[in-house]
């Protein structure tokens, strides 16, 4: 199927509209609201444990969804790292630098 240029052009367009409506629509909601205090609380702790579902998912669960802890000791020890760095730095700049590095290491040594 061949697409014209109007047809990558309205695809950009329509692409940017649904990436801007999740971020557009709350900031117009809660702009003129005070936002309670424990709402605030408890929303310092969802990225924590979306990037921690995502990154247990990612080192021990299969492609089959069986749990698994061989093949990836690598991964694991790269991510071991990357908790160290981040606990005593608090940087995601250096965490992201260290885990990139550790992996690359660790995936040409292991």
């Amino acid at each position: 199927m061949n697409y014209s240029t109007t047809d990558h052009l309205l695809i950009v367009i329509l692409g940017f509209f649904v990436a801007l409506g999740p971020r557009y629509i709350p900031i117009l909601f809660f702009s003129n609201r005070k936002i309670p205090d424990w709402f605030n609380n408890w929303m310092k702790y969802v990225p924590v444990s979306l990037f921690t579902a995502i990154v247990v998912k990612d080192l021990f669960i299969s492609n089959s969804y069986k749990f698994v802890i061989s093949g990836k000791l690598d991964l694991i020890l790269a991510s071991l790292i990357v908790i160290v760095i981040s606990y005593w730095t608090r940087s995601m700049a250096l965490s992201v630098v260290f885990g990139l590095v550790s992996v690359i290491l660790l995936s040409m040594v292991m």
